[in-house]
């Protein structure tokens, strides 16, 4: 029996109107789970597999760009790391020039060349660094040379664009020196280990430790008054005639890279004036 059309709307629209009360109020949440869970499933792991297979396709494009990205910031910091080498470089170089400039207009009674210090001794028996000055530059052997701490020695060779500077701490290095402040003087001398003493110090001379070394100006071979060292112990034996010192320089010769030559000074051979002397 076919119920009338009208009949069939009005049951499927209160079908319908049911359906959405029950699914407002809840009660289809466990029929729908049920039945959209294969679905939710499938999905899951569809986009799973999408993500795998991305990744995979991806992954040696990002290495490939992370490896150059790494390379190219490796580059930059070995650069910034030889500005800051090459930066530290020229600042040691301003403070040594500055040094020196100060210790030049202290003594303004002399006259300097600056040179760089381009060699050093290989010998265990000697002791004396090379510089870039030259007979060309007006040096002449015997000059003293300085650094802004004091005394650092003489030229002892010269060609035309460089010298060999004997250091004070050289075996044959022999200066007249004065112990401030006593005034007691004495004869410097080096050695092989590169300990420097001062010897024929009277012995009712009262001398300590910490007491300045300088030169004397005795001898004509240095001027007056350039600072050697500082005394560090004291040797004083009732037999001797004289007591002796050791003198703790306050140049540090490894460390020299800049120094000044006084050439304003010229040495005196004092040999031919001293009575039994013979000249060469």
């Amino acid at each position: 029996m076919n119920l009338p059309r009208t009949f069939q709307i009005a049951a499927l629209a209160i079908l319908i109107i049911s359906i959405l009360l029950l699914a407002l109020g809840g009660y289809l949440t466990p029929i729908s789970r049920i039945a959209f869970s294969p679905f939710i499933t499938a999905q899951t792991w569809l986009a799973s597999r999408f993500q795998a297979i991305r990744d995979f396709m991806t992954e040696p494009r990002d290495v490939a760009t992370l490896t150059q990205l790494n390379q190219q910031l490796e580059a930059e910091v070995a650069r910034l790391q030889s500005q800051v080498i090459e930066l530290q470089q020229q600042n040691s170089e301003i403070e040594i020039l500055s040094a020196l400039l100060d210790f030049a207009r202290t003594h303004a009674e002399n006259e300097y060349i600056t040179a760089a210090v381009i060699g050093r001794d290989i010998s265990p028996f000697l002791h004396y660094i090379i510089i870039n000055r030259g007979s060309d530059d007006g040096l002449r052997r015997g000059m003293p040379v300085v650094s802004s701490q004091g005394l650092v020695g003489r030229v002892a060779a010269v060609t035309a664009d460089g010298a060999r500077v004997q250091l004070i701490t050289d075996p044959d290095t022999a200066i007249n020196v004065r112990i401030q402040p006593s005034g007691a003087e004495g004869l410097l001398q080096g050695s092989i280990t590169g300990d420097i003493t001062v010897g024929a110090i009277p012995q009712d001379a009262k001398i300590g430790s910490g007491d300045l070394v300088l030169t004397s100006g005795l001898g004509g071979n240095y001027p007056p008054d350039m600072l050697i060292g500082q005394v560090s112990g004291v040797s004083q034996r009732p037999v001797e005639l004289f007591q002796t010192a050791a003198v703790e320089p306050v140049v540090d010769f490894s460390q020299l890279e800049i120094v000044l030559v006084i050439v304003s000074f010229r040495p005196v051979n004092i040999a031919p004036l001293i009575p039994g002397v013979e000249t060469p």
